[in-house]
């Protein structure tokens, strides 16, 4: 997936594919199958309270599942985590 061409739908599938079903991240999240199928059919975002979870157990980094709760700037650049002389 690529960053510029990433969007929430996209990232929200890609979890879906990562973990096997709707199903799946529904059981991951201790919801039902039609919870996680209303997000996709409705084109609404990730709930928040999810996005680590499913972040964690997919990888997909919480800025493209939650751009709007995670902007990419709020990322620290390596050179910005170095401590300074």
């Amino acid at each position: 997936m690529s960053d510029q061409t990433t969007t929430p739908q996209a990232a929200l599938r890609a979890a879906v594919d990562a973990v096997g079903s709707q199903a799946a991240l529904a059981r991951l999240l201790g919801l039902s199958q039609p919870s996680v199928w209303k997000w996709i059919k409705k084109d609404s975002p990730l709930p928040a309270e999810y996005v680590l979870t499913v972040e964690s157990a997919t990888g997909i980094p919480k800025e493209h599942l939650r751009p709007d709760i995670y902007p990419v700037d709020d990322v620290p650049a390596p050179s910005d985590l170095e401590p300074t002389r």
